[in-house]
């Protein structure tokens, strides 16, 4: 898989790029979990969920946030993080001109970035949210959510307390007009250790293929 380098908005991104053979894939970028808590784009839930988009027909994305790795900068506390992103998706975008569908995907601190990049890009047709952080970052941004995703997490999770999250679902279920699909993973983690990796992944592919039907009937 190519390792990429990109203009940033705060110097060069570094990232993994796996393109399809066909001109007209959809594109999806994937989103790392906290960069002052060890998140890289190598964590291993953002590298499955790579790959699942991959196997799924994607071009895929996955970088390091500015001060990660080789991607210059540093931790920019999720605005210069958000921007990154943007930034991800237009490199991605540049690349694949004729994708028919643009989704994103992220883990933790990734998931709040990528519900934020959901706001500013209305191209994203749907998101994939693992583990996001409902009880340290506001979400209150999503008024509304302008597409339909998938929340997933673990029922053990212990850094981010499931209530959090099933408080953050049922506010979003009362907006009109789009989906929220809300996964609960049975004695998965945070991180989904052990086979809860494979339970959320298969939970993942089963979602976006579904979506994927629908949307070209």
């Amino acid at each position: 898989m190519p390792e990429v380098i990109f203009p940033g908005p705060d110097g060069r991104l570094e990232g993994r790029y796996h393109p399809q053979k066909t001109k007209d894939a959809p594109i999806a970028i994937i989103l790392h979990p906290h960069p002052q808590f060890g998140g890289t784009m190598n964590n291993k839930v953002v590298y499955n969920l790579h790959y699942a988009f991959y196997n799924m027909g994607f071009t895929v994305l996955r970088f390091n946030f500015r001060g990660v790795g080789r991607s210059q900068g540093e931790y920019d506390q999720g605005i210069g993080e958000l921007s990154d992103a943007a930034s991800a998706l237009d490199y991605l975008q540049a690349m694949n001109p004729n994708a028919k569908h643009c989704w994103v995907a992220g883990f933790g601190f990734g998931a709040w970035i990528g519900m934020q990049l959901l706001m500013r890009r209305p191209e994203i047709s749907g998101f994939i949210s693992a583990a996001p952080p409902a009880n340290t970052y506001d979400f209150s941004f999503l008024a509304p959510c302008p597409s339909s995703g998938l929340i997933i997490n673990g029922s053990s999770d212990r850094v981010v307390p499931p209530s959090d999250v099933e408080g953050l679902v049922g506010k979003l279920h009362e907006q009109k007009g789009i989906t929220i699909t809300h996964e609960v993973i049975e004695g998965a983690g945070h991180f989904f250790e052990n086979d809860h990796m494979d339970t959320m992944i298969g939970s993942v592919d089963e979602y976006v293929r579904r979506r994927l039907t629908e949307t070209s009937r």
